[in-house]
């Protein structure tokens, strides 16, 4: 029986002291998600200093409201400026991004955000239903089983170059170069460092982005002197456009629970990192919804939709392994274990 527990809970959280820490943790996961190249790995370890006097619910409290509101906000410069905030949202940018372009900057923000919500709830939901039967499925997993997801994730975003196909397996193979650059995690051996101290813990994604997109973009807006959005006017005001975005979601609820039960699924596998579930959830709807083929990529709404409601959805995933059997399900969760 999970009800009763999970009233207890709810009452300790509602508790005023724990509430108010609650809704700092989610002012502060705004401040980190919103800012590219800050992550909720940043958040948690500033944060962690501050719960050693806490007692257990309030700093689980504490913590988890700001690491569930990072891959919300991380949203705001994918769309606006083409950069993940997170690498959690990498694939939001396929479609964000030009949507942005098109002036409907606001029905993606829209669209995100109620996926975000449906997705994350229906993941909890689902987790909370299926802990007996996941529990033997979580403590199966091997290493080849993980490293089978991993290369699952990195094919689909090679296909998603679309008619090019080696062209996308080329930037998977270039990414994974990229990746190696740094310590090794088990010899501790240096790889692709050239001396350089700043190498030694790798190149970051979001940096990496921030450089190479993000920085060109916005300098490239200020010299022109125009807007991301160029000369395309709105037909609606933004309160409108977001409107528009919560109408796309509720339409494209299917698609939502789908990529939710992904995201919740491959979350709650330790070692499936938040780069590959979004990454999943996008290449699953490319190749179900109709006519996905021609617009994902160009500012098709439900490429947000599937995006944004899995890697809300992985939150909860990778709490299983870390609440149930002390196995930390992200690297966001092993700070979590430490708290």
């Amino acid at each position: 029986d999970i009800l009763g527990p999970a009233f207890t809970a709810l009452g300790l959280v509602f508790e005023p002291e724990r509430f108010g820490f609650l809704m700092l943790g989610v002012v502060i996961g705004l401040a980190v998600g919103i800012i590219p190249g800050l992550s909720g790995i940043v958040g948690l370890s500033l944060l962690l200093p501050f719960t050693w006097d806490m007692d257990p619910y309030t700093a689980l409290a504490f913590l988890m409201g700001l690491l569930a509101v990072v891959t919300t906000a991380d949203t705001i410069p994918t769309v606006l400026f083409g950069v993940p905030g997170t690498v959690g949202s990498a694939a939001t940018i396929m479609d964000g991004f030009p949507m942005a372009k098109q002036g409907k900057a606001s029905r993606a923000f829209g669209a995100a955000f109620s996926a975000s919500v449906m997705g994350g709830l229906f993941g909890a939901f689902l987790l909370a239903a299926s802990v007996p039967v996941l529990r033997q499925l979580i403590l199966g997993m091997g290493t080849p089983d993980q490293l089978a997801f991993c290369i699952f994730g990195l094919s689909v975003a090679a296909i998603l170059a679309g008619g090019s196909p080696l062209k996308g397996l080329a930037g998977v193979c270039l990414g994974l170069m990229i990746a190696t650059a740094g310590d090794d995690p088990q010899t501790g051996t240096l790889r692709w460092t050239f001396n350089a101290l700043y190498l030694w813990d790798g190149l970051g994604v979001v940096p990496l982005a921030l450089g190479l997109f993000a920085i060109p973009e916005i300098a490239d807006l200020v010299i022109a002197r125009r807007k991301i959005q160029g000369d395309v006017v709105r037909d609606s005001a933004d309160s409108a456009g977001q409107m528009e975005g919560v109408r796309d979601s509720l339409k494209h609820w299917w698609l939502v629970l789908r990529c939710g039960a992904i995201g919740a699924g491959l979350g709650a596998i330790p070692g499936i990192g938040a780069s590959v579930v979004d990454w999943v959830a996008y290449g699953h709807a490319a190749r179900t919804e109709k006519g996905a083929a021609e617009t994902f990529g160009t500012g098709d709404v439900r490429g947000v939709i599937a995006s944004e409601s899995s890697n809300n959805a992985k939150e909860g995933g990778a709490l299983l392994p870390t609440i149930g059997f002390g196995v930390p399900g992200s690297a966001s969760m092993t700070l979590i274990v430490a708290a």
